[in-house]
C-alpha cells in the first residue's frame, strides 16, 4: 500500500493533520533549495520525536574513509559524503516557561503544511496545547532566496489563544551537527570562530580533510502585532560551535508575536573572508526587508515556471506530480556554476553520497537543455571536461594506459568515490552516458563548438577505455566485454551485457567520426588535440577493428538481444507471477537470490533502445519491450520513465500512463518505501521526458523538431514549452488536435506525424 496523505493540488504539496509517523517522510517531501543550498523541512522549534536533521551546501563534501576494500589496488579510499551543514533555522521557544515541542504537546490541532511550488515558499501552521495548559496558534513561513542564494528567510508567528503569555524566542546557529550517514561516526566540522553583533550571530567552521570553510549566520528582528520591537537580547549559549540569543516578549491573548530570522551560509568556495561576506548579505537583506524579499522570490519563481511548467488538464494528481518534479529539479540545480552538479538526492537527504552520477548525462541534460538557456547544459558538459584528468587517473589505477579515461560512478571532484566493487569496477557503462550527452547536446542545440574546444578530448579518452576494456574471443572470433554490471544492478559480474557492449561500440564509432569532422572543419583544433593526446592513425585502426567486430548476445528463438550471455539460463518467472508479499525484492530477498533471479531493477536492454531508438525498427522495439518489461520490477527510480516513453511510442497508452504516474509520484506516494531518506531528484528529469518525449513524441532528427503527440484518456489536455535553438515553441495537445505557438523572431519548421508544418511567430497553428 502506497502512502496517500499528500492532498491533491495543482500547485502545492499539502499535508493536513499531525502524525509523528510521517515526520521524516514529510521532511523530505517539503524540502526547499535554491541551487546553492537546501534543507529538509525540519521544524524550527525543538522536536524530540523521530526526525532527520539535514541542511546542505552545494559543492561541500567530506571524504569519509571506506570501511571495505581500501587496501586493494584500485579501490576508492573514501566514499564522499554530502555533509549535513551547520543548522541556521533553529529557534527554541518557551511559552510561560514551557518549551514548545510538538512531540510533548497534549494536543496538536489544525496542523497543516504547504509547499507552495508556484512561489517557492514553505508554510506550516498549527494550534497546540502545551503541558502547562497554554494554548497557542503558530504560523511559520520559510524560503531560500533565488536572487540572493546565500540567504534563507523565516517568519515565525505565535498567537496565545487562552490568555496572556510570556514568550521567549531563542534563535541560534549551531555547527555541532553530525551526519546520519557516517562510516566511522567521525565529526566532519571543526569549529573555528563564533562572533556576535547587533542581533546577528556568526559561527565559522571548517571541514576536516577537505578544508572548506563556511560561516553560518543569523540576524533576528522581533515584531509585536506587526510592529518592530526593540527588545534587549541575552546570549544564552556561546560555545566553540554555537551561539544562541533569547528575546522575551509579553504578549496579550489574541496578539501575535513574530520573529523574522535571516540566515544562511557564506563559503570559502566563493569568498576569502566568509564573515565579512555574511555581514554584507545581512545588510543587503535588511535593506530590502521581508516583504520585498518575498516578492522577489515570487517573481524569480514565476520566471522559472514561465519556461519550465507543464500543464495537465483533468488530472490533478498527474499535474501535482509533474510540478513537484520540475520544482525539485530547479531547486537542486540552476546552471549558474559549472563547479556544481546534480546529486541523486539533491538537498533532501544524504543517501548515495556524491554529487554526480551518470544520471546527469542520461536523464537530466535533456530537461535543462529544453527549459533553460543552452549554456546551462554546456556547463554540465564542462564539469566533466574539467575532470578528464581525474577520469584518466581513475582508469590508470585499474591498469588502463595511454590516456584511457574511466569516468567515476560517483564523484565530487572527478575521483571515483563509490566503494561497492560491482559498481565501482563493473558498472562501466556510465562512460557511455558521458559521450552520449556530448552527442545529445550537439543534436539538440546545433552548437558544435563544444566538441573541438573540449568534447573531443573526452571522447578520445572514453574510446581508448572501451578499446582496451574489450577482449578478443577466439571462440567467438569477435570482441567481448567481460565482468560487468549493466544498468540493471540485479545482475553483477556478467559477460556481454548488451547495453554495455552496444554503447561501447557506439562511443568508439562516434569518437572516430568526430575526429574526421574536426580534421576537416577545425584543422588547428585537430592538430592541437591529436598532439596533446598522442593519437596516431595506427591507434585509430585498432579502435575501428574493435568497434566493427563487437559481439552482441542474441537469441534467435525469441528474436531479442539478450541482456547478457546467461540470461536465458535463469528461471524465467514473470513479475506478475510473484507473490506481492515478496515485493520489493530488494527489501525482502537476499542479494544472492536477487542475482540468480531474472528480475530487472531498471531498463537495461531497453535503455539502449531508448538512447539509440533510430538504430532499430518499431517492431524490434515492441518485441524487446514485450519480452523484458514483464521481468522488470522497477525498483530503481530511473526505470518507469524509460518504460513510459517506450510504451507511448508503441501506443500502449494505459501502460504509458501507469508508468508516468509511477515516475511522477514516486516520492509523493512513496512507491519504494524509502522517501524519508530523501527524494529521487535525478529521476525527476525522467518524469519530464515521459511527457515531452513520451506523450509529446518529441525527437530531434536532422536539425528539425519532430512530434508524434498522444494523450492519455485520463487527461483533457496538456502543454509544454521547448527552447529549441533560441526559439521557444509551445506545444498544446488535446483529444481534438495539437496546437503550436512560437515565441521567436523567425519561422520554424516542425514535423508532426511525418508531415511538414511551418510555424510562424505568434501565429497559432493547429494540426
Amino acid at each position: 500500500m502506497n502512502q496517500d496523505y499528500i492532498k491533491p493540488d495543482n500547485w502545492s504539496i499539502i499535508e493536513e493533520e499531525f502524525n509523528a509517523e510521517r515526520v521524516k517522510s514529510s521532511e523530505s517531501l517539503f524540502s526547499i533549495g535554491n541551487g546553492a543550498m537546501g534543507q529538509r523541512a525540519n521544524f524550527e522549534e525543538t522536536y524530540s520525536g523521530h526526525t532527520f536533521q539535514g541542511s546542505y551546501i552545494a559543492g561541500i563534501y567530506y571524504p569519509d574513509k571506506t570501511k571495505v576494500g581500501w587496501w586493494k589496488n584500485g579501490y576508492p579510499e573514501y566514499f564522499a559524503k554530502v555533509l549535513n551543514a551547520p543548522n541556521w533555522i533553529g529557534i527554541d521557544i518557551e511559552i510561560n516557561g514551557e518549551a514548545l515541542d510538538l512531540h510533548t504537546c497534549t494536543s496538536v490541532r489544525n496542523f497543516r503544511r504547504e509547499l507552495n511550488m508556484k512561489e517557492g515558499v514553505y508554510h506550516r501552521s498549527f494550534e497546540a496545547t502545551l503541558p502547562n495548559g497554554t494554548e497557542i496558534a503558530v504560523q511559520v513561513s520559510r524560503f531560500l532566496s533565488l536572487d540572493m542564494d546565500e540567504l534563507g528567510v523565516i517568519n515565525y508567528n505565535i498567537t496565545p489563544l487562552n490568555g496572556d503569555a510570556k514568550i521567549v524566542f531563542k534563535p541560534y546557529v549551531d555547527a555541532g551537527v553530525h551526519n546520519e550517514d557516517a562510516n566511522w561516526e567521525e565529526k566532519f566540522w571543526e569549529p573555528m570562530a563564533v562572533q556576535q553583533a547587533d542581533n546577528s550571530g556568526f559561527v565559522t567552521a571548517r571541514t576536516f580533510k577537505t578544508h572548506f570553510t563556511a560561516t553560518t549566520f543569523m540576524h533576528n528582528t522581533l515584531l509585536l502585532a506587526g510592529q518592530k520591537m526593540t527588545v534587549s537580547s541575552a546570549i544564552v549559549a556561546k560555545t566553540t560551535d554555537k551561539i544562541q540569543y533569547a528575546y522575551e516578549l509579553a504578549v496579550a491573548k489574541g496578539q501575535t508575536a513574530s520573529l523574522h530570522k535571516l540566515g544562511g551560509y557564506t563559503v570559502s568556495l566563493n569568498h576569502e573572508n566568509t564573515i565579512k561576506a555574511a555581514k554584507e548579505v545581512i545588510a543587503k537583506a535588511e535593506e530590502l526587508g521581508y516583504a520585498q524579499l518575498l516578492q522577489m522570490q515570487q517573481v524569480a519563481w514565476a520566471k522559472i515556471w514561465e519556461m519550465s511548467d507543464i500543464t495537465i488538464d483533468g488530472d490533478v494528481k498527474a499535474q501535482q506530480g509533474i510540478r513537484f518534479n520540475i520544482f525539485q529539479l530547479n531547486q537542486t540545480y540552476l546552471g549558474k556554476d559549472s563547479r556544481l552538479n546534480i546529486g541523486p538526492k539533491g538537498f533532501t537527504g544524504e543517501k548515495y553520497g556524491g554529487s554526480t552520477y551518470w544520471d546527469t548525462e542520461a536523464y537530466c541534460i535533456p530537461f535543462y537543455m529544453a527549459t533553460k538557456d543552452q549554456q546551462v547544459a554546456r556547463n554540465l558538459l564542462t564539469y566533466r571536461y574539467n575532470q578528464l584528468d581525474k577520469a584518466i587517473e581513475n582508469a590508470a589505477k585499474l591498469g588502463f594506459i595511454n590516456g584511457a579515461a574511466l569516468y567515476p560512478m560517483v564523484t565530487m571532484n572527478g575521483e571515483e568515490c563509490h566503494n561497492e566493487w560491482e559498481i565501482t569496477f563493473e558498472e562501466i557503462h556510465r562512460n557511455g552516458a558521458i559521450a552520449f550527452a556530448i552527442f545529445n547536446y550537439y543534436r539538440f542545440t546545433g552548437d558544435y563548438s563544444y566538441i573541438p574546444e573540449k568534447g573531443l578530448e573526452v571522447l578520445i579518452g572514453i574510446a581508448r577505455f572501451w578499446q582496451q576494456r574489450a577482449t578478443f574471443s577466439t571462440h567467438k572470433n569477435q570482441y567481448v566485454i567481460l565482468g560487468v554490471t549493466g544498468p540493471n544492478e540485479y545482475e553483477n559480474n556478467v559477460n556481454n551485457n548488451f547495453y554495455t557492449n552496444y554503447i561501447a561500440k557506439w562511443c568508439i564509432d562516434y569518437a572516430y567520426a568526430q575526429l574526421q569532422k574536426v580534421a576537416v572543419e577545425y584543422p588547428s583544433d585537430h592538430k592541437r588535440i591529436t598532439q596533446k593526446t598522442n593519437l596516431s592513425d595506427a591507434e585509430l585502426q585498432v579502435w575501428k577493428k574493435v568497434a566493427d567486430n563487437m559481439y552482441f548476445p542474441y537469441d534467435e528463438t525469441h528474436q531479442v538481444y539478450l541482456q547478457q550471455d546467461g540470461f536465458l539460463d535463469k528461471e524465467l518467472v514473470k513479475v506478475a507471477d510473484l507473490d506481492l508479499s515478496q515485493r520489493p525484492i530488494n527489501q525482502k530477498w537476499s542479494w544472492d537470490r536477487i542475482l540468480r533471479s531474472p528480475y530487472i531493477k531498471q531498463a537495461d536492454v531497453l535503455q539502449g533502445f531508448y538512447f539509440f531508438e533510430d538504430h532499430f525498427t518499431k517492431d524490434q522495439l515492441e518485441r524487446h519491450f514485450d519480452f523484458y518489461e514483464p521481468f522488470t520490477v522497477h525498483e530503481s527510480s530511473l526505470s518507469p520513465c524509460v518504460h513510459s516513453i517506450q510504451a507511448a511510442t508503441l501506443n500502449k497508452m494505459d501502460m504509458a500512463y501507469t508508468f508516468y504516474l509511477r515516475t511522477s509520484r514516486l516520492d509523493l506516494d512513496d512507491y519504494n518505501k524509502e522517501v524519508e531518506e530523501g527524494c529521487h531528484i535525478t529521476s525527476m528529469a525522467g518524469t519530464w521526458m515521459s511527457i515531452v518525449e513520451g506523450f509529446g513524441g518529441m525527437r530531434v532528427k536532422d536539425n528539425t523538431l519532430h512530434f508524434e503527440p498522444r494523450i492519455p484518456k485520463e487527461w483533457a489536455a496538456y502543454s509544454f514549452k521547448i527552447n529549441f535553438r533560441n526559439q521557444i515553441v509551445q506545444v498544446s495537445v488535446s483529444h481534438a488536435g495539437t496546437n503550436f505557438l512560437l515565441e521567436g523572431d523567425h519561422e520554424i519548421t516542425v514535423i508532426v506525424n511525418g508531415k511538414v508544418v511551418v510555424v510562424k511567430p505568434t501565429n497559432l497553428v493547429t494540426v
